[in-house]
């Protein structure tokens, strides 16, 4: 998997400088402006995708209110390039410092509770800074019209459409830098504590743990991940929107953990992916000429793309429960088992059935 992985990162490396086309996924060849800029906003999603799994598949913490911090990283940079003459690595340094300092007091708040009650605190916070952007104090945010990104202190390199190549190697960098990370923690003592304290926290406390202070870690960490994913986001777009910071986001990165599989680092990588190329296209499909002309029977539903997106979810919950990536991996098992009593002449041993009955 490492493996394919690594050549997977190369051929993306290389992607800018091929022709290569794939009509109904990329607007033109891998070499234009269009297709670069919807392959970054690929990899900015998956990357996000990856802390929410840090937050759900690791800790198992059902957060509604992640977009907070994506949307702090948004508008935090933006406010502070266009109000302060500083460069852009002091603003992101700047920006990262309060978005740990808020990370740490809502954490520290909506850990005292779990379950429910935990996702709807967070809700609630990330709620309150939606009605502060859309709010628009002293003129900071733009309101609904959204922030637009001030180039003043940018490096030439990361400035225009002309340089839509940089940004695009900027967001594969962060993608593979974030999912560096995930393994690193999810492998690490915090990250089995992680682990054991979703499976069963009395046990943690009885051994003498402190469950608390674990989640609050991982909390923390994926908080300070998205922040960075979102100035990422914010030199891509070259603007800050409202939707960057609306409960809505969270829902999408929870549908791409869920899409690629709960508990996969490459199911989050793979269902960012698949979610935001889907996103993407289906808007386009629902204004081609080709839609427009059908019965409205199926002109209606074709023309909205969350309704197709919501329809594609629900038969994957159904039909799928482990998501892609568990999909897979029950074929190989099952695939395995088959060569195994092929070489057993048939016959099922006792590893098949308790395979089969898991």
């Amino acid at each position: 998997m490492w493996a394919a992985g690594l050549a997977g990162v190369l051929l993306l490396v290389l992607l800018p400088l091929l022709n290569i086309s794939l009509p109904g996924m990329l607007p033109g060849p891998s070499y234009t402006p269009g297709s670069l800029q919807l392959l970054a906003m690929c990899m900015l999603m998956a990357a996000a995708a990856l802390t929410y799994h840090l937050l759900l598949g690791v800790a198992g913490l059902l957060s509604f209110g992640h977009a907070l911090y994506f949307g702090a990283g948004v508008y935090g940079l933006a406010v502070i390039l266009q109000n302060m003459d500083i460069p852009l690595l002091p603003a992101m340094g700047l920006t990262l410092l309060i978005v740990i300092v808020l990370a740490h007091v809502v954490g520290s708040i909506s850990l005292r509770v779990s379950g429910i009650p935990f996702a709807m605190v967070t809700l609630a916070f990330a709620q309150a800074g939606s009605v502060i952007v859309g709010r628009n104090p002293d003129g900071r945010t733009g309101g609904d019209e959204g922030l637009t990104l001030r180039t003043d202190n940018l490096p030439d390199f990361l400035v225009g459409v002309v340089n839509t190549r940089n940004l695009y190697w900027l967001a594969l960098a962060v993608l593979v830098a974030v999912f560096v990370i995930v393994t690193w923690v999810q492998s690490s003592r915090a990250g089995h504590a992680a682990a054991a304290v979703r499976e069963n926290e009395l046990r943690v406390r009885v051994l003498g743990l402190q469950p608390y202070l674990v989640k609050l870690l991982i909390f923390v960490l994926s908080a300070v991940l998205v922040c960075v994913i979102g100035m990422v986001f914010l030199l891509l777009q070259s603007g800050a929107v409202p939707r960057a910071i609306s409960s809505d986001l969270t829902i999408t990165l929870l549908v791409m953990v869920v899409l690629g599989g709960v508990g996969s680092r490459w199911g989050a990588v793979i269902g960012g992916v698949f979610y935001t190329v889907l996103d993407q296209r289906l808007t386009a499909l629902a204004n081609s000429e080709a839609v427009k002309s059908l019965p409205d029977v199926l002109r209606v539903p074709l023309s909205e793309p969350l309704f197709i997106l919501g329809t594609l979810f629900i038969l994957v919950v159904l039909f799928l429960p482990g998501g892609v990536t568990g999909t897979a991996e029950r074929l190989a098992q099952r695939r395995r088992r088959g060569n195994r009593r092929a070489g057993n002449q048939g016959a099922e041993t006792p590893r098949d059935i308790l395979e089969d009955a898991a």
